[in-house]
């Protein structure tokens, strides 16, 4: 599985308008909202659970990542967003760093195992360095899922 699978160019933000980390998992569940990926009725179940999961700890992992994620009955398959923010968005990581990267992905409620290989899948794709760097000179959303769709080196 690559991380353009679960990806289209409208649900990738090159430049998030967010500055926090509340803001910018709003921002992103907004995407999927306007691409369909979840239903209007669902928008604030389904905040509610990302900022629940957060609330536990926070997903910015380091390194410039975070990746808010939760489950739900209301969605029937893997849906995600991915926002850059050049700037830096406070997101009250583990290593104390502004996050750059933001993948946001919610899973079928009952699919843990799903779950669990997606959150392994980004963490190992953006864990490599070259990634990020090639995440961070993209222009525009057509590249940055170019780079999504690439293979690790």
């Amino acid at each position: 599985m690559t991380l353009a699978n679960l990806l289209s160019e409208d649900q990738v933000i090159p430049e998030m308008k967010s500055t926090e980390r509340w803001a910018a998992i709003t921002e992103l569940v907004d995407v999927l909202l306007a691409r369909e990926r979840i239903a209007v009725v669902d928008r604030q179940e389904v905040i509610d659970a990302l900022y629940a999961r957060e609330h536990t700890m926070s997903t910015g992992i380091g390194f410039g990542i975070a990746i808010p994620h939760t489950s739900s009955e209301k969605i029937s398959e893997v849906v995600c967003a991915f926002g850059r923010s050049l700037s830096g968005i406070e997101f009250g990581s583990l290593d104390h760093a502004p996050v750059r990267f933001v993948v946001l992905f919610i899973v079928p409620k009952d699919q843990f195992q799903a779950h669990l290989r997606t959150l392994a899948a980004i963490a190992k794709f953006l864990n490599d360095r070259g990634v990020r760097e090639r995440l961070a000179t993209a222009e525009g959303g057509r590249e940055i899922l170019e780079v999504f769709g690439s293979p690790v080196r």
